[in-house]
């Protein structure tokens, strides 16, 4: 079981920069691929942002290329979403996503969301 914790979030300024973390405490999150999930109102949840369970290698959808990068620290089981050049559009409710396989079957988890307002 792993439980993900999303503190942060909140009420950010057009074109500026916010962090998010996700925090899976007492766990053994770095054997878990991650990811940044983000679902605005009236629209379906999509991933925005993916890492290995390494961090060797990251995934991310168009819209957030060259403004979002995720990241990991495993020593200390937290993933972090670094973003800026904020849009109105980027407004959304941000899920923190773990995932893995042991023996064919499939474990995943969610955090409970955090809330991002673009403000112009």
């Amino acid at each position: 079981q792993v439980q993900l914790v999303e503190p942060g979030g909140g009420l950010v300024q057009l074109g500026g920069p916010l962090r998010l973390s996700c925090a899976a405490p007492g766990s053994t999150s770095s054997s878990y691929t991650m990811g940044w999930y983000r679902q605005a109102p009236g629209k379906e949840r999509e991933l925005v942002a993916g890492i290995t369970s390494a961090g060797d290698s990251t995934n991310y959808v168009d819209a957030v290329k060259g403004r979002f990068s995720i990241s990991r620290d495993n020593g200390k089981n937290t993933l972090y979403l670094q973003t800026s050049s904020l849009k109105p559009e980027d407004t959304a409710v941000y899920y923190c996503h773990a995932v893995t396989e042991v023996g064919g079957t499939i474990y995943d988890y969610w955090g409970q969301g955090t809330q991002v307002t673009v403000s112009s």
